[in-house]
């Protein structure tokens, strides 16, 4: 159901007391005013701090909220209205207000009237949170933003090129109409006319409105399936769906893919995988910290969840990538915290299987002892695989990857095997930090670092594999009782793993 329907129900419905969360006033009046129309009983009253009521009762309740409420109350029963009160939540907290908006709640329910906040944020305390209705106002569509852009070429007597059009239109998708417009005319103001080059000008607002959102991250992915080192199995099953995403595919008939999580031991390239996934599908890469999702306001939580799907799904096709999730839901039982994360948990996981927008969701974890048994469930995620220490093969493909990129005229003088061979338990970041830790005992000497040195430097870390010694154990008995894929055909167990299953 879509904004107007949803709104017009509401109102039919008499619900007396709307909000909507919504940096586009403009665009939300415009909606409203629609809907008014087409109920055909309505009045559009708006008010806001500074002007108090404009078009109809000219100024009353200027600099006065509570006058604007009183306003209402005072119109005869019969007269329909909606009113748009505007930034209107800075004034929920007043005992006053408060108290006036309940009194309304219960006189509203039987006239025609509907009053409505229009916020860009979610303030609504705990004594109104029962008489309030949120009402989610969407970011434009494919279609409303090619109208927009349509136009806007027809201003400046540029013949719309349905090339041109559906590239900025892609470009352009999550972002408000405001910035749709700005952006375009600034393309405008530079070259006279709007050029694919201009693209790129538009991703650059894209990557900025996504940063003030706080919710969500535009991350650069310019990794490669290449700078994986083993995990074949899963870089095949990536492979496969690299046109998944396609018209053509939905013409063969598949879905859309929905999803990874990723589980296992730290610093086995889970993160390197969702940037890689990005490069290698060429889709836009979205970061998710879930623990911005969390806020102490009632609702506003759940308001954050809800902005964090919206935006992923007016930015899709793309790669949603939330990292850690195992300790982002380890609360998800609601104790301590009022249910906040169970909600939160709920409304995540129901999107997670009820989704249609192609939007994939890589998820990675390290212990998955805390994650909800509900997000292992299968139906959430496409495939479950299990990245494990990587064996004596893939580690050498490791030093081959990290070298070719340190060293590449050099990388011959290197014994990889040998490298390989003597640091077992060693995991991919290890490996990379004792690269880095024998140049800095080369470069301290003025020479250049060589395999004695990268050896030295593994004689001095201990590795994860074994200061974890016991999680890591857990991870992979799970992993190889069935409980998921492995990434790797060239899986291993560590001698102690291999003896203690022996014994088993």
């Amino acid at each position: 159901m879509g904004f107007s329907e949803e709104f017009e129900l509401l109102t039919r419905a008499c619900y007396p007391l709307l909000y909507i969360a919504t940096a586009e006033e403009e665009r939300v009046e415009a909606a409203i005013t629609k809907s008014a129309q087409r109920l055909g009983n309505r009045t559009i009253y708006i008010w806001d701090f500074v002007e108090g009521y404009q078009h109809n009762s000219e100024g009353l309740g200027k600099r006065n909220p509570l006058q604007a409420l009183e306003f209402i109350e005072k119109l005869p029963d019969k007269i329909g209205g909606i009113f748009i009160l505007r930034d209107f939540q800075r004034f929920l907290e007043d005992i006053s207000i408060s108290r006036k908006l309940r009194n309304l709640a219960r006189s509203l329910k039987s006239q025609p009237k509907n009053i409505v906040i229009v916020s860009p944020t979610i303030n609504i305390p705990k004594d109104l949170a029962e008489v309030l209705t949120i009402v989610d106002f969407l970011l434009p569509t494919a279609h409303e933003i090619s109208s927009e852009i349509e136009q806007i070429l027809i201003n400046i007597q540029q013949i719309p090129d349905p090339g041109l059009l559906d590239e900025i239109v892609r470009a352009a998708r999550g972002l408000s109409l405001d910035r749709i417009k700005r952006v375009l005319t600034r393309c405008i103001a530079l070259n006279g006319t709007l050029e694919s080059s201009d693209v790129e000008m538009i991703l650059e607002e894209k990557r900025q409105s996504i940063r003030q959102t706080q919710i969500l991250d535009f991350y650069p992915a310019t990794e490669e399936i290449s700078d994986i080192g083993g995990l074949d199995q899963l870089k095949d099953w990536l492979l496969r769906r690299g046109a998944a995403f396609t018209e053509r595919a939905r013409l063969y008939g598949l879905p859309n893919p929905r999803g990874l999580l990723l589980v296992g031991v730290q610093g086995t390239g889970k993160s390197l995988t969702a940037k890689a996934i990005a490069h290698h599908w060429h889709l836009p890469l979205l970061r998710l910290d879930v623990g911005r999702l969390f806020s102490s306001l009632v609702g506003e939580s759940e308001s954050r969840t809800r902005q964090m799907i919206n935006l992923a799904e007016a930015l899709s096709p793309c790669i949603l990538w939330i990292d850690e999730i195992d300790k982002a839901f380890a609360g998800a039982d609601g104790k301590g915290d009022s249910g906040t994360t169970s909600r939160v948990f709920s409304t995540f996981i129901n999107w997670l299987s009820e989704k249609k927008s192609p939007v994939f969701v890589v998820a990675t974890a390290n212990n998955v002892q805390f994650l909800p048994p509900e997000m292992l469930r299968k139906g959430r995620f496409d495939e479950i695989f299990f990245v494990g220490l990587p064996s004596t093969n893939e580690r050498e493909t490791i030093f081959q990857v990290h070298l070719s990129r340190l060293r590449p005229l050099s990388i011959r003088d290197y014994d990889i095997k040998r490298l390989a061979y003597e640091t077992p338990d060693f995991s991919g970041a290890e490996i990379e930090q004792i690269l880095i830790e024998a140049m800095h005992i080369a470069f301290s000497q003025n020479r250049e670092f060589t395999t004695d040195d990268i050896l030295e430097a593994a004689s001095q870390m201990i590795p994860l594999a074994r200061t974890a010694q016991e999680q890591i154990e857990y991870l992979q008995n799970w992993a190889y009782s069935g409980k998921a894929r492995l990434a790797s055909r060239d899986s291993r167990l560590t001698e102690r793993d291999k003896n203690s299953n022996e014994s088993v």
